[in-house]
């Protein structure tokens, strides 16, 4: 009877450790562990070392078996290999799971993290009661990951045991939309979910919620709500909000963005406070707008030969600033030539924030060999796309005929000779029968 026993034992062991690790959704994450060098005291430049790491990642907790079966590469510590406990599958994402033998691999840091009391106003409620509770009195580390392709940025706060390599997730906030491109006027959604374990102390004791902006650094809040209250802070930002049906049901702390404005381009952080402890994602948003164009004057005037005329060609309203313009001829066959940039000017900027542009072209019939006209267009290329404007040239007056004219004055010369030749045989034939006829009238 032993003997079937212990096949059923490895069997089972086998299964949990094909299923419940490789063949789960789960990865496992190389990792960089970053902490301050020791001896050294804090500062703006304090040197840090990092060391190679790994994260063994199950939803259910590692047994001793389990981790005996697991070989870490050669190349890292064992005492930098964790055996992640994520309840809730927070790493379990496609986009932190590459196929096998891909070479981009998602980016992953791990840091040694202190709990800490937090200073702001909508989250000092939290801990009112100014005491530390024995349950931080524990190892604790924040996880910063960034996904495949910009799928997801996730930030994870993870507590062990005292000397355990066995930590396990207590908070975990993520996004799934870590880059947001949008139109201009279009509402916005910036995408923020958290989880609180619930076999956690903390889980109940209250939470709060920041969204704060930041660009070329210069900051400001743009909401904050302090969950154990159930208040929102004031701000100066109008048009934002959160769904607090969805807070509350599902962690949904996404900011919505009435109507985007190019000076809502920037990096927005979504950060969660819990009693001691906090993670936050950052989300960037790119409000992007093509510019409309014009042609000036409209319509072209009528083009003499040896004119210069002057045409321009004005960009308006579009963000961000980066733009290339540029002049093209296009002749009545359809082909296509370039006629360069022109004179460019500097940017303006509206009231609204966006940007205007423009380009003077001089057109000088003879030199451009611009024949007897065709279609001048302005192609302008931006990040919202390549947008086009075109205007009919009309070149008058021209003193060579072009090469289609000369053939078509061949093609009617021949014409008419033939049909002079046709008439004078014509006539003579008539007149020599005439002359004929009468000769034998005569005789």
């Amino acid at each position: 009877m032993s003997g079937p026993s212990t096949i059923y034992k490895i069997s089972v062991i086998a299964f949990t450790l094909c299923f419940g690790v490789y063949g789960s959704p789960c990865p496992v994450l190389e990792c960089w562990f970053v902490q301050e060098k020791p001896g050294h005291g804090g500062g703006l430049s304090t040197p840090m070392s990092q060391e190679k790491s790994l994260m063994f990642i199950s939803t259910e907790a590692y047994s001793e078996e389990i981790k005996t079966e697991l070989h870490p590469p050669a190349d890292i510590s064992s005492s930098r290999v964790y055996y992640v406990t994520d309840p809730a599958g927070t790493f379990c994402s496609a986009a932190l799971n590459p196929p096998k033998g891909s070479v981009n691999k998602p980016k992953c840091e791990i840091n040694p993290f202190m709990p800490h009391a937090s200073m702001v106003r909508w989250a000092s409620a939290l801990t009112d009661s100014a005491q530390s509770p024995v349950y931080l009195q524990a190892d604790w580390f924040s996880v910063a990951a960034q996904g495949l392709d910009e799928q997801l940025t996730l930030s994870n706060i993870m507590r062990a045991s005292s000397s355990s390599k066995d930590p396990k997730v207590i908070l975990s906030v993520s996004s799934k939309t870590p880059v947001v491109r949008c139109r201009l006027g279009e509402p916005v959604l910036l995408d923020c979910g958290f989880w609180i374990d619930p076999s956690s102390p903390l889980h109940g004791s209250g939470f709060s919620i920041e969204w704060r902006y930041q660009f070329r650094g210069e900051g400001r809040l743009v909401l904050a709500y302090d969950g154990k209250n159930d208040r929102f802070a004031e701000t100066s930002e109008s048009g934002a909000e959160m769904d607090i049906t969805g807070l509350y049901q599902t962690g949904n702390a996404s900011l919505i963005l009435e109507e985007s404005q190019v000076r809502h381009s920037g990096t927005y952080i979504c950060t969660v406070y819990l009693p001691h402890l906090l993670a936050q994602v950052a989300v960037d948003l790119e409000i992007v707008e093509p510019p409309s164009l014009s042609i000036l004057p409209s319509p072209l005037p009528l083009l003499v030969p040896g004119q210069v005329l002057s045409v321009q060609c004005e960009a308006s309203g579009f963000a961000p600033h980066t733009l290339d313009l540029d002049w093209e001829f296009i002749r009545a066959d359809g082909t296509t030539r370039s006629l360069g940039q022109g004179s460019i000017t500097g940017h303006r900027r509206a009231s609204d924030g966006t940007f205007s542009q423009s380009s003077r072209l001089e057109l000088d019939s003879t030199k451009l060999r611009l024949a007897r006209g065709g279609e001048i267009c302005c192609v302008a290329k931006h990040d919202g796309g390549t947008r086009r404007a075109s205007a009919v040239l009309t070149v008058i007056g021209v003193a060579a005929p072009s090469i289609e004219d000369s053939m078509a004055m061949v093609a009617v010369a021949l014409i008419l000779y033939g049909m002079i030749k046709f008439l004078s045989w014509t006539f003579s034939s008539s007149d020599s029968g005439d002359s004929e006829l009468n000769n034998k009238k005569e005789k």
